[in-house]
């Protein structure tokens, strides 16, 4: 079931060999693993992404680089870029307020409170408000940049073991309903 659901959306191999960016990678787009969907390459393929999701900048920068891992630890490609997407424009404040918070109690910098930031979303066009926003994440400095690193980690690890825990209690039911069915007949 849950393979014929990622058949279904996921795009295909030869789709994306042809996409000009991750055509640069060549003939090491022909591992198996890369395409196959099973526990360790999904699995591989949800924490490349999760990690790489935090790669500050926008999403194509997230795609490369999720790609660039999936290749090198031969993980689940479609699965890795995809799992990029859950840092997007709303949810990324949340997500470094959260490692800004972590790498604060990590780092022990608690020099102070987090710098305010007045975006004014209204008052201001997008031109306006973003230079705003990039020179409020660079103020944060080192209690960001070490947050957002053990985020990064920990949603990876996290992704990773939930993916596979999940799988294999999606596969023991399978196992088991098809024993009960079995013992109908």
């Amino acid at each position: 079931m849950l393979r014929k659901f990622f058949k279904k959306y996921l795009p295909s191999h030869e789709t994306i060999r042809q996409n000009r960016f991750v055509g640069l990678f060549g003939d090491r787009l022909h591992h198996h693993n890369l395409w196959h969907l099973h526990r360790r390459s999904v699995a591989g393929g949800v924490a490349v992404g999760l990690f790489t999701g935090l790669i500050p900048g926008s999403n194509p920068i997230q795609f490369f680089f999720a790609a660039l891992f999936a290749i090198v630890f031969k993980v689940n490609l479609p699965v890795a870029v995809i799992s990029t997407l859950y840092s997007n424009p709303f949810t990324i404040l949340p997500i470094y307020i959260a490692a800004y918070a972590i790498g604060t109690a990590v780092t022990g910098d608690n020099t102070g409170s987090m710098p305010e930031v007045e975006l004014h979303l209204m008052d201001k066009s997008i031109s306006e408000w973003i230079p705003a926003l990039v020179e409020w994440v660079v103020s944060l400095g080192k209690p960001l940049l070490v947050g957002l690193c053990l985020l990064a980690l920990l949603l990876s690890f996290a992704g990773y073991l939930l993916v596979r825990g999940g799988w294999r209690l999606y596969a023991i039911h399978e196992w088991r309903k098809r024993a009960r069915r079995h013992r109908h007949y």
